[in-house]
């Protein structure tokens, strides 16, 4: 199955778009004059995105939205169909870093992670579906992560969401090829965003890195957004499955396909050093 070469009057939606990876993504589609639907849940960055995008000459309709809430999801799909008439590429980008060794995470803060980070991309999935079905045409791009292909240490929850949007985004692939549906999952390393600052931490007494210094961190060594956005691009030209970002994330995903015995001695190292 061929990936959709011209973005020209395509409609592309793209959630978590009031800063970093989603803005950034939004911005690139722009740039090759497609129509935008953008969601967010802060209003004043979508706001912001929007006013941004529109003095680019795109056409954008904004939906501040939660998409850990299927009614709200909903309305966004009805809403890019009565403004468009169409879906052509739908971005599930929303969600959340929150974090803490597995041990003290509260777990209600392991279900708000799961509900923005995974049920938020099947809502997405589900909602558009059947448009995407009755055109029989499209492409679907979930914004995974590094951690959705390898474990991270202090990162139970965000693992296990993305993990889950790997597996599901994988066999989804599989399924939608018959109505000529592209599926696919990219997956970022460190990128230089506001997830981090944006998140909350569980700290354990004796860990090295707070969440201040983990903001640095990010700051100091992420990569920027636009290289993610860049992937996301090329992704749908050229209709991939998975897509690491970043060379740590290729390092720690051939990592572990190499040996799953040397992934966790890499990770009982960092938990030994109290990341």
């Amino acid at each position: 199955m061929n990936g959709i070469k011209n973005f020209r009057n395509k409609v592309v939606v793209v959630t978590g778009a009031g800063c970093g990876i989603g803005r950034t993504i939004a911005h690139l589609f722009s740039e090759h004059q497609a129509k935008l639907v953008i969601a967010d849940m802060n209003p004043t960055r979508l706001a912001k995105v929007e006013e941004e995008i529109r003095a680019c000459g795109t056409q954008v309709v904004a939906q501040v939205i939660d998409v850990s809430d299927l009614e709200q999801v909903n309305k966004l799909a009805k809403c890019t169909l009565n403004s468009y008439g169409r879906v052509d590429i739908l971005i599930n980008n929303a969600g959340i870093g929150w974090g803490g060794p597995s041990d003290i995470f509260p777990l209600e803060d392991f279900a708000k992670v799961m509900a923005v980070n995974f049920w938020g991309v099947i809502y997405g999935v589900q909602c558009f579906l059947p448009a995407f079905k009755q055109q029989k045409e499209g492409h679907i791009v979930n914004i995974c992560s590094s951690a959705g292909l390898n474990g991270s240490v202090a990162l139970g929850a965000y693992s296990a969401s993305k993990h889950a949007v790997a597996g599901y985004s994988e066999v989804l692939r599989a399924e939608l090829h018959r109505f000529n549906i592209g599926v696919t999952a990219i997956c970022p390393g460190i990128i230089k965003t506001n997830i981090v600052e944006d998140g909350k931490s569980t700290l354990a007494p004796g860990m090295r890195f707070d969440q201040k210094q983990m903001i640095e961190f990010y700051k100091k060594w992420g990569w920027p957004p636009e290289k993610v956005a860049r992937a996301v691009l090329k992704a749908v030209k050229k209709n991939k499955g998975v897509v690491p970002v970043g060379p740590e994330a290729w390092i720690f995903w051939y990592m572990k396909r190499i040996s799953q015995r040397l992934w966790e001695s890499y990770l009982r190292f960092n938990v030994r050093m109290g990341f």
